[in-house]
């Protein structure tokens, strides 16, 4: 009596991967560094035009504040308020970017995951349905009605 029954038989085992679960990697400490590169450079980016713009103000304080200081002013800040613009603009499209190819590796891997997991959930019903088929061959070649069997199993009346 060394072979299993339907009943028996052992269920067939599910790996649970960890990314599948998990909404965004989490980051090596290389990755991590990087990003507190950025944003340290960002700040300092923002600071020296905070500061530029203050020494502005400043010289427009101190030399006058006639249209022709306005006019200065307004020289000096404008490209510095676009070039810190730009450069945000351009760190966040490069965050968004970067965070658009984390989510499609998690994705891919995920469906990859689901792949594997399809294959082995077709392999365990395949031995499922030939213990099956075996079950009603025995029985049959027994004289034992198959009927309860079939009925069991919930397959169609000319499956066997």
């Amino acid at each position: 009596m060394s072979e299993q029954s339907p009943q028996n038989a052992p269920a067939p085992t599910v790996e649970i991967d960890p990314l599948a679960t998990t909404v965004l990697p989490e980051l090596s400490p290389s990755e991590a560094r990087r990003g507190a590169a950025e944003q340290f450079r960002f700040m300092l980016v923002v600071i020296i035009g905070v500061t530029a713009l203050f020494l502005a103000f400043l010289i427009f304080i101190a030399f006058g504040s006639g249209a022709d200081g306005v006019v200065a002013l307004a020289v000096i800040a404008a490209p510095i308020v676009t070039i810190v613009a730009a450069y945000y603009g351009i760190t966040l499209a490069i965050g968004q970017v970067r965070s658009a190819r984390s989510a499609a590796e998690l994705a891919e891997e995920r469906a990859l995951a689901a792949e594997a997991s399809a294959r082995e959930s077709d392999a365990w019903a395949a031995q499922m349905e030939s213990g099956l088929r075996l079950a009603v061959s025995k029985l049959t070649t027994s004289g034992i009605s198959t009927r309860d069997v079939e009925r069991a199993a919930g397959t169609p009346d000319e499956f066997f």
